[in-house]
């Protein structure tokens, strides 16, 4: 009986821990409604976020940088930041830096970063973060996204050549110190630096490029730098060789670094005399963008040289449908007729030859009232012996008298089968 009535005690003792436990668990527990808010805050408005904006702009003024850290992180908590995030990112950072918390502003500058990763302003001050933390390694690698952005711009690569130098990669400081003086070749500080930086080395400048392309096959940067330095010694073979593997690993895109790949493969092309292949490029490129007559040109240019006249002048006339109204485009019209003719000329000019020395002489004559002066020493020379080379009244009258009664007059000559222009007969021909 004792035992029976131990038990009850027992277990009336375990029901009522259980439902204490119960009870505390459901009292901590918040309710649905307060689960709602948690997860969903109440919308803030714009006109709240005007005023958290106004507030820090002016804790900000007055230099109290507490305040203005602590509102800028309301401001971002709150969403308010949208649309202002370069300002806010930016001032929420230096903020930080006057506390001397720079890994704080690290932080916010990364959190910056995430949403405008472009954001220049917002690079710069977390290399100058990194500076502070003394972190060079990560001052490095936002300078080389920095350079990325702004290609043009000195400081980011003056700081970059510092920084280089002070870790012992002179293989880099080399390049960096390269791409400034394409920008100021003058820069007699960065000549000084380049020759200390080769002298660190210890190697042939090419066997640096080289080794840099081996080791980032896919940039094309480096590349085009390796190609570059490969035409100034003389190696344009292996230039070829290099921007050809830049041609095949692009996949034929229209992007501005294929089209350099293209150009400068051209022009390599053209010093080793493989004027077929460069012809070939030339139009790669050209279909690339089909707007461009300059491309258009440069391929007249590189058939003139190979005597394809035919090819030349269908590319000229290519170009002419572009811009018609270009004076360059029209002289360059006049010059295929005037190399045809220099090319094909007997030493007493024939009928066909004066014929074709007439059109280079009108097309060059068109070009220059359009402002294009090219080709103004060339319709010079034609003019002061117009008698001798260029057909006119007296070559019309010793035509036969069917050819004369066609009233115009084209070249038959096997050299000039692929002229289609011809002549008509002047009115003073009479």
């Amino acid at each position: 009986m004792v035992i029976y009535f131990a038990r009850e005690i027992l277990s009336l003792r375990t029901l009522q821990v259980v439902t204490l436990v119960a009870l505390i668990f459901s009292a901590c527990a918040p309710p649905d409604s307060m689960e709602e808010e948690m997860v969903e805050p109440e919308p803030v408005s714009q006109e709240q976020c005007l005023r958290l904006l106004s507030s820090a702009a002016e804790y900000y003024k007055n230099k109290n940088w507490s305040s203005t850290s602590r509102v800028y992180g309301e401001l971002v908590d709150l969403g308010c930041d949208k649309g202002n995030e370069e300002e806010v990112f930016q001032y929420w950072a230096i903020a930080y830096e006057f506390l001397g918390r720079f890994d704080s502003s690290e932080y916010v500058l990364l959190q910056g970063l995430k949403r405008l990763p472009d954001n220049v302003n917002l690079r710069k001050r977390l290399a100058y973060a990194y500076k502070r933390l003394g972190n060079p390694e990560k001052e490095i690698f936002e300078f080389e996204k920095l350079i990325e952005l702004t290609p043009e711009d000195l400081e980011p690569l003056n700081r970059l050549n510092e920084l280089y130098a002070e870790v012992g990669r002179y293989d880099d400081q080399v390049f960096v110190l390269q791409r400034m003086l394409k920008i100021d070749p003058n820069n007699k500080n960065a000549q000084g630096d380049l020759a200390q930086a080769f002298e660190a080395t210890g190697k042939d400048p090419l066997d640096i490029y080289r080794r840099r392309f081996e080791d980032n096959p896919t940039n094309y940067s480096f590349g085009i730098d390796l190609a570059d330095q490969l035409m100034m010694t003389g190696e344009e073979e292996e230039a070829v060789e290099i921007l050809n593997k830049l041609r095949r690993s692009s996949g034929g895109s229209g992007s501005v670094t294929n089209k350099l790949v293209l150009q400068k493969l051209a022009i390599a092309y053209s010093e080793i005399d493989n004027l077929e292949s460069a012809s070939s490029v030339y139009e790669e490129l050209y279909n690339l963008d089909r707007r461009d007559f300059k491309t258009a040109l440069e391929i007249v240019k590189v058939n003139n040289a190979l005597g394809d006249f035919g090819k030349a002048m269908k590319w000229a006339e290519e170009a002419i449908k572009i811009a018609p109204d270009n004076g360059e485009t029209i002289g360059a019209k006049g010059n295929v007729y005037y190399a045809a003719f220099q090319d094909c000329r007997e030493n007493f000019p024939t009928t066909d030859d004066k014929l074709v020395a007439a059109f280079a002489y009108n097309y060059f004559k068109m070009a220059e009232d359009k402002g294009q002066n090219r080709y103004k020493r060339d319709r010079i020379y034609l003019e002061n012996n117009r008698d001798d080379l260029v057909f006119g009244k007296a070559d019309w009258f010793m035509l036969d008298e069917d050819v004369k009664r066609k009233g115009s007059i084209s070249p038959k000559s096997e050299c000039y089968a692929w002229v289609s222009e011809s002549i008509k007969k002047d009115p003073s021909w009479n």
